[in-house]
């Protein structure tokens, strides 16, 4: 995969905006970067992760809850912590400050429960292209997946709910990745479009049907051809 960032950005969604902000910026203490807004009242607030973007998404009207999807806790690199230090948002997500270098994470994880493991390795790596790291992982840069066995994992999540729903990957030519994604596999979220001359996306979804983002920023990219 031809990546043009070397890691993955984190998405959730919230009803709660004012308690979740309150955690993430001061509990956390990441910094707020802007507000995006994404049509039909929903807005996105771009937090700095590490390197990162967590993506706390918040709509005019309530988001239901549909069940948790895969994507089960974000852990952060932290120097000078001798152990994880596991803690939850004021919606539940879990989120655990790590020790630098625990299972290869220097900056985030991202930890999915799946039903087979050893499908997701092979989709990670083979339609997405991207290489394994320690054992159970896959690499995004410099961004750790991990897979955890779990046989009440979701095998079809939806994008709407809350929570974490997804996670997204930029890339410089979205249309070539999506194919690949797709002929390797994947299936179709959302097919490539253009959001205005922000960026140019799409959705693909992994074996259990976890939502993946596929990004071609022109920040990044210089170019939403």
């Amino acid at each position: 995969m031809d990546l043009a960032k070397p890691r993955i950005d984190i998405g959730l969604h919230t009803n709660r905006l004012e308690a979740m902000l309150a955690f993430w910026q001061q509990e956390i203490g990441l910094p707020f970067d802007h507000m995006l807004p994404l049509g039909g009242g929903l807005r996105q607030f771009r937090h700095d992760l590490l390197g990162s973007v967590l993506k706390i998404n918040n709509g005019r009207d309530a988001q239901a809850d549909t069940g948790a999807s895969g994507y089960r806790e974000l852990l952060i690199a932290k120097e000078g912590l001798a152990a994880p230090r596991a803690l939850a948002d004021p919606d539940g997500n879990r989120v655990t400050l790590v020790p630098a270098g625990y299972r290869g994470i220097t900056r985030i994880g991202l930890s999915l429960g799946v039903r087979d493991a050893a499908a997701h390795r092979r989709f990670y790596e083979d339609a997405l292209g991207l290489p394994a790291g320690e054992p159970g992982t896959v690499l995004c840069g410099d961004s750790v997946i991990l897979f955890e066995e779990a046989p009440d994992a979701p095998s079809d999540a939806l994008f709407e709910g809350l929570g974490y729903r997804y996670f997204t990957i930029q890339v410089r030519h979205v249309n070539e990745e999506h194919a690949r994604a797709v002929a390797g596999g994947g299936r179709e979220g959302r097919a490539p479009l253009t959001l205005g001359d922000i960026a140019r996306i799409s959705f693909v979804r992994d074996p259990d049907g976890n939502w993946i983002e596929l990004s071609q920023r022109a920040s990044l990219t210089g170019s939403l051809d």
